[in-house]
């Protein structure tokens, strides 16, 4: 290393800037904090290794929650995707989902934009070496040229960088995503900390040449025909979409694969780290379900200025031979070429269990992580993330207390309770099925859940909390005026409407909202029975139909919600010995040593922690609360 010099202080730094960088870098300087954000290649800002997607079922909550606590990563997808469909239509509220095809480059140069035009916000090009820690806490930086940057808190967002292997057939060779620099001395200098760490692996597949795709042999998935957007403040669309489309593996390609099984990494022995399993190779595919005889494969357009395009669905790390055949195997595909191949990644990450519930590590005080270091997978997760380690970087420099949020706000919650408190053996993917309150978790409510908690904290602006004030009183108006209008059954147009909408006519005098709950009827046949007296916009409507609809099922996840929320509030002290605890199991005291759960609510998560355990716990808890009253009397 040169010789070492004093580059600036600052009083948050970000270390990486993908998604979970870029979201903590904005956070932090938009709550008032002097932030630098570093990283490796300034050319690589929001930089898309993968699938350029942003959203799906559960994902897309997440960057609805983004939104409403004032990130950034719904609004650049407005800005910049080139199509948009609502997934899961047929299906109930809770796993409606928006996804979002971004143009590649367009969506980079709109974020890095956005972040060299934010106050308080230093954009600058450096590879960060190791940490500057002193009695445990962290404060500052140093990079490879030798410059010294102090800091109040540091963020590390550094994706898959971290000692980065790409994998491609019998070729190996350090390198990040798309064979930028690896992070090879900062992950040594995190284990030299005392940091626990895992080796992952994730992949990604071939891009192809447009021009040389029969798309007459495929099925076009074109994108919505009406206007969608993830942000709340959006109110420019997109209506220029360019099609997806959609082609299968056959009988042939399984056969390339099983065929080349012995060259393919994982394998042969060759990868170390551990596979998503909820976006597994096609190899791995082939092989778990030997019984499909075909995958689906989508090829999915990387921007509107380029003939690359995504093969999803192939994600691979067999050679490049085997992989051009394997493409040309598939309808559509037969003279297909290939401009890029697939492969495999490996990387170092951070056991999550080392983190408190802020995303800062309980080793080292000040220093905060987000996104893939902490063994999750997909930009979604890592944004979400990265705005929450922004956020209390930034309240931990200005002395306010931390931003946790519950598993029954935010999917942001679920996510972070499930990597602090259960950690993760593969790159941890969120699915809607994690979430225990997902009928209040919807992408419809992430305003009217978290729009106050973005509005306290300095990420939300007066006019923008005005409106959402607003839209609530609305609801809340129409709501009300739906419960207290009755209808009569001798009103031949209720009935026309009723018989209309094949539903059975009144026989005696009914509310509205007691016919809204009726499964023929929407809120538009409401409004032909009763029409409202000032015009109700789209998003209130919805808002009132869904809350009516589903009030039984809301008011059953509200009561576990209160239930619960008794256990969370029952706070366990930070100076506890678990280990003096007798009658609770060996594990159970270990996990909760490591752990050290802030409430009862997260010891009972902890797996290997049972309910015997948790009753052992609150035993103790009363003889320890009630041995302080008497000492302090």
């Amino acid at each position: 290393m040169s010789v070492g010099y004093d580059a600036g202080s600052f009083d948050v730094i970000v270390i990486g800037a993908g998604h979970a960088g870029c979201e903590a870098a904005l956070a932090a300087a938009r709550m008032g904090c002097s932030t630098l954000l570093l990283t490796i290649n300034l050319d690589a800002v929001a930089f898309m290794p993968c699938n350029p997607s942003v959203g799906g079922p559960a994902k897309g909550h997440v960057v609805r929650e983004i939104d409403a606590l004032g990130g950034e990563m719904g609004k650049n997808t407005d800005k910049t995707h080139i199509q948009m469909r609502m997934l899961n239509t047929g299906k109930g509220p809770a796993v409606h989902a928006l996804r979002a095809q971004a143009d590649k480059f367009a969506y980079q140069h709109e974020m890095k934009k956005t972040i060299e035009n934010t106050p308080n916000l230093l954009l600058r090009q450096g590879m960060v070496d190791e940490l500057i820690v002193n009695n445990g806490v962290c404060e500052g930086v140093v990079t490879q040229t030798g410059a010294r940057y102090r800091a109040k808190a540091v963020v590390l967002t550094t994706g898959t960088y971290l000692r980065g292997k790409i994998i491609l057939g019998d070729l190996q060779y350090e390198s990040g995503p798309n064979n930028m620099r690896p992070s090879v001395k900062l992950a040594l200098n995190l284990k030299e900390l005392g940091f626990e760490m895992v080796r992952f692996k994730t992949g990604t597949p071939p891009r192809v040449h447009k021009g040389s795709i029969d798309f007459s042999k495929m099925e076009i998935q074109p994108g919505d025909p009406v206007p969608r957007a993830f942000s709340y403040e959006t109110t420019e669309f997109i209506m220029d979409q360019l099609p997806c489309w959609l082609t299968y593996t056959n009988e042939e390609t399984h056969e390339l694969i099983n065929g080349n099984l012995h060259r393919a990494p994982m394998y042969s022995g060759v990868i170390e780290g551990t596979g998503p399993r909820y976006c597994p190779s096609i190899e791995d595919k082939v092989v778990r379900f030997s019984d499909k005889p075909r995958h689906q494969v989508f090829l999915e357009p990387e921007g509107r200025n380029t003939e690359e395009m995504y093969v999803q669905g192939m994600s691979t790390s067999l050679p490049e031979d085997v992989q051009l055949s394997m493409l040309r195997s598939m309808a559509g595909m037969e003279k297909v070429e290939m401009m890029r191949p697939g492969y495999a990644i490996e990387y170092d990450a951070l056991v999550p269990t080392q983190l408190w519930p802020t995303l800062e590590t309980k080793l080292i005080e000040g220093l905060f992580t987000a996104g893939q270091i902490n063994g999750t997978s997909g930009y979604e997760e890592a944004a979400g993330q990265g705005l929450m380690a922004g956020i209390n970087a930034a309240r931990k420099v200005q002395g306010k207390p931390p931003v946790i949020l519950r598993r029954d706000q935010a999917y942001i919650g679920v996510l972070i309770d499930d990597l602090v408190t259960k950690g993760t053996n593969e790159p941890y993917r969120l699915l809607t099925s994690r979430a225990e309150y997902r009928l209040l978790l919807r992408h419809d409510n992430a305003d009217l859940r978290l729009t106050d908690i973005g509005y306290e904290i300095g990420l939300i602006s007066k006019e923008r909390y005005a409106r959402f004030c607003e839209k609530r009183e609305r609801i809340a108006r129409e709501k009300e005026r739906i419960e207290n209008t009755r209808v009569r059954p001798d009103n031949p147009e209720v009935q026309a409407v009723l018989r209309e909408a094949g539903t059975p006519e009144l026989t005696e005098v009914t509310s509205l909202d007691q016919l809204l709950r009726r499964p023929e009827l929407t809120y538009a046949h409401i409004q032909r029975i009763a029409p409202a007296p000032e015009p109700i916009p789209e998003d209130v409507a919805e808002q009132v139909e869904i809350q009516i609809k589903y009030d039984g099922y809301i008011r059953k996840s509200l009561q576990q919600v209160e239930r619960m929320k008794k256990v969370e509030e029952r706070k366990i002290p930070a100076d506890i010995d678990y280990h003096q605890i007798t009658g609770m199991s060996k594990e159970a005291r270990e996990k909760m040593s490591k752990i050290r759960p802030l409430n009862i609510g997260q010891a009972s998560r902890i797996s290997g922690v049972n309910p015997a355990d948790i009753s052992v716990l609150m035993v103790y808890l009363e003889q320890y609360h009630r041995v302080l009253a008497n000492t302090a009397e």
